[in-house]
């Protein structure tokens, strides 16, 4: 039986509980991480700390939740999605509130990291539930509602953010996800009786995930501890790590996993496309965060409104693109978005000391509207290639190349600021380095989306 017959037999009040609890955590994941970018340079005014260790509040996170996601997405398919992801909201809850009492950035690092484990637990099997429950005619729409849910979390993150930093302190971005938490458990408790584990009783893979772990972590680590000897050292011994693990996984039979996906060229090109968007536009927030409160010297609440304006057009724009990713060919969407998104990084390559908010938030606009057009259709392509058993790899997979791709976009940052301005804090005597850098980094961004929209072209004709 297919998993569009499944999918038509599952009650529509679980259908929409599934979406729900799913849309709900999709927000306050990338609320707190927008969040937290606004946050960053009070948190450093409070802690004393310098730009590279408050970009680790951030990479720490996505660091986390890169390594385990995967590892997580094949437990999930093993175990059961509703148990992994009920577990990921309980440690996500938990970590927020270790956040909120840190008495030191390491400790918030720290605490970042365990938000990050319980977001990987999050993601991989939210988007799984979804595919599971809907079927392939309606995925597209649903899929689009879940990333559009996103979009909102990252609208609203600035803006609240900056409120809230300014008048309650930036702890109280951390105790404000405490009630999200508690609601969605109780959803979850209340309507969904099924695990959806596709892939019950198959052996989990422990050691290809530890080799998957260890090499994430030397990739990405390394990558974002360049240009230091310990850096590229780390990072060559992560690309042996990766031949390792390729090599391991096509050996077993229970891989955690499946490389042989990748001879799926809807699968493969799509993933890679997702990775370099992700990769070009991540820290687009962080930087003009920076700009806007550094340079500019804005408020944290006007820098937040001023940002608010990216994901608005992302969160209306994306489940249109489902929607229309179920009736037409998604590499055209896709590529479309891709297209748009260069061109507005190509535009906020010109930044400086006098440029107009206005050009700033037609850039933004414009960048919000083409990653709302890319995004719900190369998901749906995604999802829409694999076989049933393999959603929550599937899932993972979205979720690994989203991180990894914003891990190396703040990794990218971090190596431009290293190179730029160094281990101090930022102070008006660097503020000319500091726009130099910002400069610098949306001109690789530039280039890297340029090339994703030859990439995300090559995946050939699919309509999720």
């Amino acid at each position: 039986m297919n998993s569009a017959d499944n999918s038509f037999k599952v009650n529509n009040d679980v259908k929409i509980a599934a979406l729900l609890v799913a849309t709900i955590a999709s927000f306050f994941t990338p609320f707190m991480g927008t969040s937290v970018n606004i946050a960053l340079p009070t948190i450093g005014l409070d802690f004393g700390a310098d730009a590279i260790v408050l970009n680790w509040i951030t990479n720490g996170f996505l660091l986390a939740a890169a390594i385990f996601a995967v590892p997580f997405g094949r437990l999930a398919d093993i175990h059961g999605m509703k148990k992994i992801f009920t577990y990921g909201i309980i440690i996500f809850t938990v970590a927020s509130l270790f956040c909120a009492l840190a008495p030191s950035p390491f400790i918030l690092i720290a605490s970042r990291v365990m938000q990050g484990i319980g977001s990987a637990m999050i993601f991989v099997t939210g988007l799984a539930i979804i595919t599971a429950v809907y079927p392939p005619q309606h995925r597209g729409k649903a899929i689009g509602i879940n990333v559009a849910a996103v979009y909102v979390g990252l609208s609203l993150g600035p803006v609240i953010s900056g409120l809230m930093t300014q008048y309650f302190g930036w702890r109280s971005l951390f105790l404000f996800m405490l009630p999200f938490g508690f609601l969605v458990v109780g959803i979850v408790f209340w309507k969904l009786h099924d695990e959806w584990a596709a892939s019950r009783g198959e052996k989990f893979d422990f050691i290809g995930s530890v080799i998957y772990s260890l090499m994430l972590f030397l990739v990405m680590y390394g990558f974002s501890s360049l240009p230091k000897i310990d850096g590229s050292i780390m990072l060559i011994m992560g690309v042996i790590g990766f031949l390792a693990f390729i090599k391991w996984e096509l050996r077993i039979k229970n891989p955690v996993f499946n490389i042989r996906l990748f001879k799926n060229t809807a699968f493969t090109f799509s993933s890679m496309a997702a990775l370099i968007n992700y990769s070009a536009t991540f820290a687009v927030s962080l930087l003009l965060s920076y700009y806007l409160q550094y340079i500019k010297g804005f408020e944290p609440h006007t820098a937040g409104l001023i940002l608010v304006f990216q994901p608005i057009l992302m969160a209306v724009t994306a489940p249109v693109a489902g929607r229309m990713s179920d009736r037409f060919d998604a590499r055209i969407i896709a590529t479309a978005g891709m297209a748009t998104v260069t061109i507005a990084l190509f535009t906020l390559t010109f930044l400086n000391v006098n440029t107009p908010l206005t050009d700033i938030i037609i850039g933004l606009m414009v960048l919000g509207f083409g990653f709302g057009l890319f995004s719900s259709p190369n998901t749906n392509v995604i999802m829409g290639s694999v076989e049933r058993k393999f959603y929550g790899v599937a899932s993972a997979t979205v979720s690994t190349m989203r991180l990894i791709g914003q891990t190396m976009s703040i990794g990218i940052a971090t190596l431009v600021f290293a190179l730029f301005i160094g281990r101090v804090q930022i102070t008006p005597n660097q503020y000319p380095e500091l726009l130099n850098s910002i400069q610098l980094c949306f001109v690789v961004f530039t280039i890297l989306c340029f090339v994703g929209v030859f990439v995300s072209w090559y995946r050939g004709n699919n309509k999720g």
